[in-house]
């Protein structure tokens, strides 16, 4: 990969939680599914059919969400599967990203979210999509993999437009030239 598609991709997705709206996590999670399961032995959660997730402007949509603490300590892993299994959020710009693949897995405690099979992130019309696509928060560092190939689409950039003064310079000084 040349290291102008890299520094794009780590543009792309390191607004994903760097940016993240901050308020989200200081709101309460709801989670709604038609059933829910707990190992209480594990400590181990399931939510089945038709699993919505909401925390401020963070949705999750699944089949199935489970939620697992580590025995010996207070980290959680939270893995989404579905056809797809659905995140998205609004980031602090206002801007929204979007995750979807058969598994999205989120450990907070290694700070690493990884999503797999059909793997998609989208944001502004840009996207990489691939097999497996791991993005380490702390490092924000991204790597996307796949058995036929990945494939990265970036939005070009805007042109800015001119204000009403500088267009009026600009025939000014043609005008003055000719």
């Amino acid at each position: 990969m040349n290291r102008k598609l890299s520094l794009s991709l780590f543009a792309l997705l390191t607004a994903t939680f760097a940016n993240a709206a901050e308020v989200d996590f200081t709101q309460e999670i709801k989670i709604v599914a038609k059933k829910q399961s707990s190992d209480l032995k594990n400590k181990i959660a399931s939510y089945m059919e038709d699993v919505k997730i909401t925390q401020g402007s963070l949705n999750i949509e699944a089949d199935i969400v489970q939620v697992s603490n580590d025995a010996n300590s207070e980290s959680k892993t939270y893995i989404a599967r579905g056809k797809p299994a659905k995140f998205s959020q609004l980031l602090d710009d206002g801007q929204k990203i979007e995750l979807q693949a058969n598994e999205i897995s989120y450990s907070p405690s290694s700070q690493m979210i990884i999503i797999k099979g059909n793997a998609k992130v989208s944001q502004e019309g840009s996207m990489v999509q691939g097999d497996i696509i791991t993005y380490n928060i702390a490092t924000e560092q991204l790597s996307a993999e796949s058995t036929e190939a990945v494939t990265t689409i970036l939005k070009p950039e805007a042109k800015k437009a001119v204000d009403k003064k500088t267009e009026e310079k600009l025939d000014s000084t043609i005008e003055n030239n000719q």
